[in-house]
């Protein structure tokens, strides 16, 4: 049997019921595709459920405010593509009257939208004969065929997409594309994957020659860099003071005030000095520090918290005073900062 019916007949018996593929709307599907970026499917379910309830149709999203679809999201990682995701919202509103895009290359050049989400939504919504190649399908093919070329490199994603076009079903894309994705996700698994109840045993070139663990190979992975966070938790009364991000992966995203070093408690107070105007003392109740990892940083973070006695007046204006109850609900914050306040829940109570 031809390696595409062996997968789609694999798929028909394996595949987890998920309800994005349950639906040929674009709008839904686009939805779970841009969730699902840098997201394992298992984190990702409960947030396109709470999105799909919250906004049924693109045109409820479109109409959104920004904070509000950042609070819901807030959890999810990588904000970006909530602001992006937003903003595609309302340029289909007002630039295709609702209607999502059929055609791959309008789909393409939405905002948020690559090369594999585009093919996706194409193939999933419309049907249409495009290859969706994700990590998944990187790994099978470069093990189905012993490509032992880079997989992060051009040469070696340029080989992958030919084997790819070599046992598509060009009519029955929008299957296809699900079954050795899920196949991936499944059974042919990163670690230990099931080579012993494979359907594609005696087609593997990479079983035959023993190197289904070496493959797929990445000519480098992503350095990563190591910053150091200080956030000032000042609290006067049941008042805490926050700024917003203008920048970064945490744009738009609310904090405590920063300053991007490692700080010791004296130069911590000499630092809020410089940025309280009015007379007051700074009492350092307690200092918790943790380690905060995303995919090219490495996060040092220290977390002050500082009791106040005056109410404190800034020299600078972005920085405002807010419930502490009101971080990470009206006011969206990381992961990072989120985990924070549920330790220091934990020591208040």
């Amino acid at each position: 049997m031809e390696i595409h019916k062996l997968l789609i007949k694999w798929y028909e018996s394996n595949k987890r019921e998920l309800p994005w593929r349950s639906t040929k709307d674009a709008y839904k599907i686009w939805l779970s595709e841009i969730m699902l970026q840098q997201t394992r499917v298992a984190q990702g379910l409960p947030f396109y459920l709470k999105f799909i309830e919250r906004y049924p149709s693109i045109e409820h999203m479109a109409l959104a405010d920004e904070q509000e679809i950042l609070s819901l999201w807030q959890g999810l990682g990588y904000y970006s593509r909530a602001r992006n995701m937003h903003a595609t919202a309302q340029f289909i509103v007002q630039n295709h009257s609702g209607v999502f895009p059929s055609d791959y290359n309008d789909i393409r050049a939405l905002k948020g939208v690559g090369e594999y989400t585009a093919a996706a939504i194409a193939s999933f919504s419309f049907d249409l004969p495009h290859p969706v190649i994700d990590g998944n399908v990187y790994r099978v093919i470069s093990r189905l065929f012993a490509i032992e070329q880079p997989i992060d490199k051009p040469s070696g994603q340029k080989q992958i997409k030919l084997a790819v076009s070599a046992i598509f079903d060009y009519k029955k894309p929008a299957l296809f594309n699900q079954a050795i994705m899920e196949f991936g996700a499944l059974q042919c698994t990163p670690k230990k994957p099931n080579c012993l109840h494979c359907p594609l045993q005696n087609k593997c070139m990479a079983l035959g020659l023993g190197l289904v663990s070496s493959l797929p190979i990445k000519a480098g992975k992503t350095k990563i860099k190591t910053i150091s966070h200080s956030y000032f938790q000042l609290r006067y009364r049941n008042k805490t003071y926050i700024q917003k991000r203008t920048s970064g992966i945490w744009q738009n995203l609310y904090q405590f005030i920063l300053t991007e070093q490692k700080l010791e408690t004296s130069e911590a107070i000499e630092h809020l000095k410089k940025l309280i105007t009015n007379n007051i003392n700074l009492e350092v109740k307690d200092i918790y520090s943790t380690t905060h990892l995303l995919s090219h940083r490495k996060i040092n973070a220290y977390f002050y918290t500082i009791l106040l006695k005056t109410q404190p007046v800034f020299s600078e204006n972005n920085i405002f005073e807010i419930d502490l109850k009101d971080l990470g609900k009206k006011y969206p914050t990381s992961v990072l900062t989120q985990n924070f306040l549920d330790h220091y829940k934990t020591v208040e109570t």
